[in-house]
């Protein structure tokens, strides 16, 4: 029993071995030319909108004989 199982073994590990040579040439690692650009698109407009409205509700608590 120990044969089929050691040569079954043998071909796999001797397929992995043809597959890996082949993929060598395919990989390339480089840096690329131009630097990378990430762009983003953040709303801001909640945090303003919320910080004036606080501002907003301290002025009138320290000028309540205006409003």
């Amino acid at each position: 029993m120990a044969g089929p199982v050691t040569g079954r073994r043998r071909a796999m590990m001797a397929g992995a071995a043809i597959l890996s040579g082949s993929l060598s040439g395919c990989i390339n690692i480089a840096a690329p030319d131009e630097p990378i650009v990430i762009e983003l698109n953040i709303n801001i407009r909640q945090e303003v909108i919320y910080r004036l409205a606080e501002d907003a509700a301290n002025t009138i608590e320290e000028n309540a004989d205006i409003f």
